[in-house]
C-alpha cells in the first residue's frame, strides 16, 4: 500500500499545510465517505460545514482562511490537486500488457507502434496505424487506413471506421462510434436516396469521448474535434461539425451537421443545436436548450429557442407566477363586471 505524509503531498502539489503535517495518508475518498487515513477535498466554500463533520485525516482546499477540525492542505486549484492525489493512491492497476491477444485479427498490412496492446476479438484492418503505448481493449474495431496516436486508451467495443484519425492521449469509452455515415439523403421521385459520405473524422490530442457517443464522418472533407475537447456519454455530433479546442459537451447533446463551435464552448446536457450555425468562443449553452441561431462569443443562452440567460431566467420566473396572475386577473375581471353592471343599472333607473 502506498502512503504519503501530508508534508510530502504539500511539497509535490506546491501547497501549504495548516495543522499537523506529519500525519500519514493511505487513500482518497469523498468528504462524506472518507475515513481515518484518507485525504479528501472541497472545491467550494459552500461545503465548509463538512470540515467539522468529515472523518478524513486531511482535506485539500483553496487558500482562503477557514476553520477546520482536521489538517488542511491549501492549494491554488483543489480539484486539480485532488485528481493528482487520486492517481498516486489509486494507480491504474488494470492496464493490459503490451501484445496482441491470440483471438484478435490484425492485418499484416497494419502498423503497430511500440508497446501497443490489442485485446481479445479486436479487428485492425489493412493500412491502420496504432501509435506507441495505445491500448485497444476487447472487441474494438479499427478500420482501413485509420490512424490512432500514441498513449490512447480505447475501451471495449469502440468502432473507429476507415480513414478516421485519432490524436495522442485520447480516451474513448465503451460503445462509442467514430466515423459512422453522416445523415444525408436526397428526395426524388417519391423516395430518399443516400448521399455518399466520403469524408472522415479528425480528432485532436487529449480528447475524451464518452460511452455510446457518435461522431459522424463528413460528407466531404472532415468532421473535426479540437485538442482537449471533452465529450460526455450519449452525444451525437453530426457530419462536418467542427469543434474548437477545450470545448465541453455534456450528455445527450445533439449537434447538427456543419455547425461550428469555437474554442472553450460549453454545451449543457440534452441541448440541441441546429445545423450551419456558429457558437462563439467561450459561449455557454444551458441544459435542454434549443439553439436555432448563431451565438456570439462569451454569450450565455438558455431555453427554447435559446435566448440570453438573464432574459430566460426572468421569463421562467414569470411563468412560475402565472397561476397567481391568472387568479388575480380573474378577480379583477369579476370586479369590473360588477362595476359595469351597477353602472348599467344606474343608467336604467335614470
Amino acid at each position: 500500500m502506498s502512503t504519503r505524509t501530508l508534508a510530502e503531498l504539500a511539497e509535490e502539489l506546491g501547497g501549504t499545510v495548516v495543522g499537523d503535517a506529519s500525519i500519514v495518508l493511505r487513500g482518497v475518498a469523498g468528504i462524506r465517505e472518507a475515513q481515518e487515513g484518507d485525504i479528501t477535498f472541497i472545491a467550494n466554500s459552500r461545503y465548509d460545514a463538512y470540515l467539522h463533520e468529515t472523518k478524513a485525516s486531511a482535506v485539500i482546499c483553496s487558500r482562503e482562511p477557514r476553520e477546520s477540525n482536521v489538517p488542511l492542505l491549501m492549494v491554488d486549484n483543489p480539484y486539480l490537486a485532488f485528481q493528482k492525489v487520486v492517481k498516486h493512491f489509486r494507480p491504474d492497476l488494470y492496464k493490459p500488457l503490451a501484445g496482441v491477444h491470440p483471438s484478435a485479427v490484425v492485418s499484416p498490412a497494419a502498423t503497430l507502434g511500440a508497446n501497443v496492446s490489442v485485446g481479445a476479438y479486436c479487428v485492425v484492418e489493412a493500412g491502420a496505424r496504432i501509435g506507441a503505448n495505445t491500448v485497444l481493449m476487447p472487441g474494438c474495431y479499427v478500420g482501413v487506413q485509420a490512424v490512432l496516436g500514441d498513449d490512447c486508451q480505447i475501451y471495449p467495443r469502440v468502432t473507429i471506421r476507415e480513414e478516421c484519425v485519432i490524436g495522442d492521449r485520447c480516451i474513448i469509452h465503451p460503445g462509442a462510434v467514430i466515423g459512422a455515415d453522416g445523415f444525408g439523403f436526397a428526395f426524388d421521385e417519391g423516395r430518399y436516396h443516400k448521399v455518399p459520405q466520403v469524408g472522415t473524422v479528425i480528432i485532436g490530442n487529449d480528447v475524451e469521448i464518452g460511452a455510446n457517443s457518435t461522431i459522424d464522418r463528413a460528407t466531404t472533407h472532415a468532421t473535426r474535434i479540437g485538442d482537449g475537447t471533452k465529450i460526455d456519454n450519449l452525444v451525437q455530433i453530426g457530419h462536418n461539425v467542427v469543434t474548437g479546442k477545450h470545448c465541453i459537451i455534456v450528455a445527450q447533446v445533439g449537434i447538427s451537421g456543419s455547425t461550428e463551435l469555437e474554442d472553450y464552448v460549453t454545451v449543457g446536457g440534452q441541448a440541441g443545436v441546429i445545423g450551419h450555425v456558429r457558437l462563439g468562443k467561450g459561449s455557454m449553452i444551458g441544459g435542454q436548450s434549443g439553439v436555432t441561431k448563431s451565438v456570439p462569443p462569451g454569450a450565455k443562452v438558455s431555453g427554447y429557442p435559446a435566448i440570453a440567460l438573464g432574459i430566460w431566467r426572468r421569463m421562467n420566473a414569470y411563468i412560475q407566477k402565472l397561476p397567481q396572475l391568472f387568479e388575480r386577473t380573474k378577480s379583477i375581471e369579476e370586479r369590473l363586471d360588477r362595476i359595469e353592471q351597477k353602472s348599467t343599472e344606474g343608467e336604467t333607473v335614470r
